[in-house]
């Protein structure tokens, strides 16, 4: 009987893969996306002290009462806005990108390409 991978397992693999190529540092953190069924989370982090920085979730109140889902394209671009605007309050300018093993399509690029035009530059 052929037994076949699950997809959260595959995605696990392909972000550890990713995360052994660079991490976050004090001048350049790491902009980690998380995404599940209902919510998007991205966090800026520091690896070499291992501490999160900025962090913004589509959880969150002040995200939520903008949004009409917390689940598509439109979230996660505001999302994105949101995480560059609060990193460049704490003086961030520059992040490295982890997508988390996600294809960079749809609501991961949607994030991506909306911090980038709020500022971040990766």
């Amino acid at each position: 009987m052929v037994r076949k991978e699950s997809r959260q397992a595959i995605r696990v693999k392909k972000h550890m893969k990713i995360r052994n190529r660079f991490s976050g540092t004090a001048e350049r953190p790491r902009l980690a996306v998380f995404r599940s069924n209902n919510h998007m989370y991205a966090q800026i982090i520091d690896d070499t002290v291992g501490k999160t920085l900025v962090a913004a979730s589509t959880l969150e109140k002040d995200v939520k009462d903008n949004l009409k889902k917390t689940n598509d394209v439109e979230a996660a671009a505001y999302l994105g806005t949101v995480i560059a605007k609060r990193a460049s309050e704490k003086g961030i300018t520059a992040v490295v990108f982890d997508r988390g093993g996600y294809i960079y399509q749809g609501k991961v690029a949607a994030l991506a390409e909306a911090a980038r035009e709020a500022g971040l530059e990766f």
